[in-house]
C-alpha cells in the first residue's frame, strides 16, 4: 500500500474511492473524507448513495471494531468527527433530495446530569447508521424530551446518565410518556455506565444499551420490528 500522501483521491475509481474513504473513516481523516465527498458528488453520484455506500459502511466497520475492543473511545470519535464533516456537506443535499431517513432520534441527558461523551458518541454513531438525530445536550428535565417529541415527531428516544442519583429520572420521564399516552409511539432506548439491563426492564425502557455500536444495533433491530408489527396490524 502506497503512504497516505501518495495517495491521490481524485485519481482512484469509484469503488477503489469508496474503499479508501471506509479506510480514512477508520483513521479519523477529516479532510480527506471532505474531499472524497465532494469528488463522489461531482461524478454524479446521488447524496443518498454517497452516504450510505461510503460514510455509513465505513462507520459500521468502526462500530463493529469498537464494540469488539479493537477501537476505543478516542479513535471511535476521530472516525465520528470525520463522518461528520461529510455528513456536513451532505446534510443540506439529502434534504433537499428528500433522501429516505432511517428514522429519528431525540437524545439527551437528563435532569442533574452533565456528563455527554457516551451521549455524543451514540448521536455521532446514529447519524453514522443514516439516522436524522436532536440532541438535547445535558440536565434535561421531562418538559424538555416532552417539546422535543413534539416538535421532531422521533421513532426514538435516548436518555443518558452517569450518576447512579440521576438514573431514577429516566423513569419519571417514561411514567410521563405513559400518563400523556404516547409512550407506545417511540422506541426508548437508556444507557450509561451505572445502568444494566434489568434496570432498563425496572423503569419500562425499550431497551438498555452498552455502548455506541450496541444503540445502532438495537435502534435498526427494534425499528425494523416496528415496521413489521404495523405491517401485519
Amino acid at each position: 500500500m502506497a503512504d497516505e500522501e501518495d495517495i491521490i483521491l481524485s485519481e482512484l475509481s469509484d469503488d477503489e474511492l469508496v474503499l479508501q474513504m471506509h479506510d480514512d473513516l477508520y483513521d479519523g481523516l477529516k479532510e480527506e473524507i471532505e474531499e472524497g465527498t465532494n469528488i463522489l458528488l461531482g461524478r454524479g453520484w446521488v447524496p443518498y448513495k454517497v452516504l450510505t455506500e461510503a460514510l455509513v459502511e465505513g462507520m459500521r466497520v468502526v462500530g463493529e471494531d469498537f464494540r469488539d475492543g479493537i477501537l476505543f473511545v478516542p479513535e471511535v470519535l476521530l472516525s465520528a468527527n470525520a463522518m461528520k464533516s461529510g455528513m456536513f456537506i451532505l446534510r443540506p443535499l439529502l434534504a433537499a433530495t428528500g433522501a429516505p431517513k432511517q428514522g429519528t432520534m431525540v437524545i439527551g441527558t437528563v435532569k442533574g446530569d452533565i456528563h455527554d461523551i457516551g451521549k455524543n458518541l451514540v448521536g455521532m454513531m446514529m447519524e453514522g447508521a443514516g439516522f436524522e438525530v436532536i440532541d438535547l445536550g445535558i440536565n434535561n428535565p421531562v418538559e424538555d424530551y416532552l417539546a422535543a417529541i413534539e416538535e421532531h415527531k422521533p421513532e426514538i428516544l435516548g436518555m443518558s446518565a452517569l450518576l447512579t442519583t440521576t438514573m431514577p429520572y429516566m423513569k419519571v420521564v417514561i411514567d410521563t410518556l405513559k400518563e400523556k399516552g404516547i409512550r407506545d409511539d417511540l422506541i426508548v432506548l437508556v444507557g450509561g455506565a451505572p445502568l444494566n439491563e434489568e434496570f432498563g426492564s425496572a423503569i419500562g425502557a425499550d431497551a438498555y444499551c452498552r455502548d455506541a455500536a450496541v444503540t445502532v444495533e438495537t435502534a435498526k433491530d427494534l425499528m425494523n420490528r416496528k415496521h413489521n408489527q404495523l405491517a401485519t396490524a
